[in-house]
């Protein structure tokens, strides 16, 4: 990794620290989402750092913000970048980014999308994922692609890297116009003094700006945008703000009772963050938060996941 992207994701680590202080920036676009706004004011005032962003996703304007220009680490919501340059590589190679063929929510059988690959003894991690627990020792990358939407699965991310390379997903997250917003590293157990001090990092801003164009269809083009908008919708992880969306967490590729849903959340210690989009009979929200905040106690998290879901009451209400 060059240094100066490991310098500036340091600097934006301790730019964004919890500091023991409310925000210096929220702003809630006509008083709406009240609830939440209180609630994450209040963890705000008790030291948790609180990053947000919310945007009408038929005007654009911003609805809420905290702090949103802020680059703070969001753990595998980078993992999102990947997933794009993979679905940019299937839709162009496959040749089904032409505006005359049919756009599949899933990949057709074209090469790349095929193609298999093997895990090795490099690329093996624990945590998030389900090919850990398996005995099959290749994929096609469309399947690995699918698990990370899925369970945001870290071998697969790591054999898809390995093939794709960082600095190829880098230049592509660069191309869309992202300045705070990078996966800086393969999954790894242990973070040496020589590698990236996160997974990723991302602001709320461009991170919920980012999500409102995968659902217009316009990042890189209407099938890749596709492609990813289909893995991220088996998303199983609706802990966070979409907990309050009375979603199943493992079957909401359909809309139900009116929602659509799809979203990528970043888990770590101390950090919990999410972006997505939820649609409902009166309209749409392209949405990012995250927290960072003191998990020494139990407590400290469980006030964390509360404000993360009520703000998701509010944000079921404006769309229901």
């Amino acid at each position: 990794m060059p240094e100066s992207i490991r310098r500036r994701a340091r600097e934006d680590r301790d730019e964004a620290a919890p500091r023991g202080r409310r925000s210096d920036a929220i702003e809630n676009d006509g008083g709406i989402f009240r609830k939440g706004f209180a609630s994450l004011t209040e963890l705000a005032l008790s030291g948790v750092q609180v990053t947000a962003c919310a945007v009408d996703l038929g005007s654009g304007k911003v609805l809420f913000s905290v702090d949103d220009h802020l680059s703070v680490p969001t753990a595998s919501i980078g993992k999102v970048l990947l997933l794009i340059e993979v679905a940019a590589r299937i839709s162009a190679r496959d040749g089904s980014s032409t505006e005359s063929r049919p756009r599949p929510v899933r990949p057709g059988p074209g090469a790349e999308a095929l193609s298999i690959l093997n895990r090795t003894a490099g690329d093996e991690i624990a945590d998030s994922g389900l090919w850990q627990h398996l005995q099959v020792p290749a994929l096609p990358v469309s399947d690995l692609a699918a698990l990370i939407g899925a369970t945001s699965d870290n071998l697969a991310t790591n054999v898809l890297l390995r093939r794709i390379g960082l600095d190829t997903v880098r230049a592509r997250a660069e191309s869309l116009g992202l300045r705070r917003t990078l996966l800086l590293d393969i999954v790894r157990e242990e973070r040496g003094p020589d590698d990236a001090p996160q997974l990723s990092v991302g602001s709320a801003r461009e991170l919920a700006i980012l999500f409102g164009r995968l659902h217009a269809g316009t990042v890189v083009d209407e099938t890749t945008s596709r492609l990813v908008r289909g893995w991220l919708s088996l998303g199983t992880d609706l802990s966070l703000v979409a907990s309050a969306f009375g979603l199943d967490p493992l079957a909401h590729v359909e809309a139900d009772h009116g929602l659509r849903l799809f979203n990528k959340t970043g888990t770590d210690a101390g950090i919990r963050s999410e972006a997505g989009v939820i649609t409902g009979p009166q309209g749409g929200i392209s949405y990012a938060v995250t927290m960072r905040f003191n998990d020494a106690e139990l407590s400290g998290r469980l006030a964390v996941l509360d404000a993360m879901r009520v703000l998701g009451t509010d944000f079921l209400e404006y769309v229901y």
